[in-house]
């Protein structure tokens, strides 16, 4: 079974969609496949589907979306390119989707599912970042990146727990991007950010670190101007729609480019973002 959840569901079993179009079981499709091999609590698809207000027949509408989900599996059992040898025995609808005491269990059967890559890609990443390999990082969480299409469950219509779990992912996607800038900035890619950094500033208008990534890449190009600029507008719309200051990090990074001199525009080598003692240090 292969399976997308970063940007439209797709789920295909031996190559034939089972993908349903009604919404309620492609809610229950959706968190199963998430959760892909590994018990999804009863309780948990309720709350999914009629959020804490569920009808007295809740149990017997959810198993009545399994039997649905089922016909569509069993179908492309059937019809899709066998995966066993003759002597095998033949896998049914029932041992993919899987009754267990207290829940359902999607099994994969051994197939793909794109956010165990993505987090895959995403640690590599993480830990080639922690050893200093910048080009390393760069290019594995490029990778990771890659597997999204859109927004994760782009043409689901979520209840709790989805809406929760978009939110999760969201984060992590966030995180990667964070980190896969900070590796291209220490490359000294500075320029070839700009006009993706001038897309996620205007996109995420109160993300304080992709903000400093942006005057970082603005001010190491000699647009220094720019670069405080860039502080201003984040500075009044954080004043405006939070009620809050730029963090210190930012602010000491305003300073640094105010009072930065003139060589500090053609560093590219110097660390951009980087943790130390739960704070997040900006440097030029």
């Amino acid at each position: 079974m292969d399976i997308d959840v970063l940007g439209a569901l797709a789920v295909r079993e031996n190559g034939l969609s089972i993908t349903p179009t009604a919404p309620k079981p492609r809610q229950v499709l959706a968190l199963l496949a998430l959760h892909a091999d590994q018990v999804v609590p009863v309780s948990a698809l309720i709350e999914e589907l009629w959020a804490g207000e569920p009808p007295r027949s809740a149990r017997t509408t959810l198993q009545t979306y399994v039997l649905q989900l089922r016909a569509l599996i069993a179908t492309a059992l059937e019809h899709g390119p066998a995966g066993a040898g003759p002597d095998a025995p033949a896998r049914t609808a029932k041992d993919v989707l899987v009754t267990l005491p207290g829940g359902y269990l999607l099994s994969s059967g051994g197939g793909t599912l794109d956010v165990r890559e993505f987090d895959r890609l995403a640690g590599t990443g993480y830990r080639a970042m922690d050893a200093g390999d910048f080009a390393g990082a760069a290019r594995l969480l490029r990778e990771a990146l890659a597997l999204w299409s859109g927004p994760a469950f782009a043409d689901v219509t979520g209840g709790v727990q989805l809406d929760m779990e978009t939110r999760r992912l969201e984060e992590t996607r966030l995180c990667a991007l964070d980190q896969r800038i900070e590796a291209d900035l220490r490359l000294g890619r500075h320029r070839e950010l700009l006009a993706e950094l001038t897309v996620l500033a205007s996109r995420y208008r109160t993300h304080e670190n992709l903000h400093g990534q942006f005057m970082l890449a603005l001010h190491r190009s000699g647009r220094r101007g720019e670069a405080l600029d860039v502080y201003q507008r984040l500075r009044g719309t954080l004043v405006r729609e939070l009620g809050l200051e730029p963090s210190v990090a930012l602010r000491r990074l305003q300073r640094s480019i105010l009072m930065a001199g003139p060589e500090s525009l053609t560093e590219t080598g110097s660390g951009s973002v980087a943790d130390s003692g739960g704070e997040r240090l900006v440097r030029v």
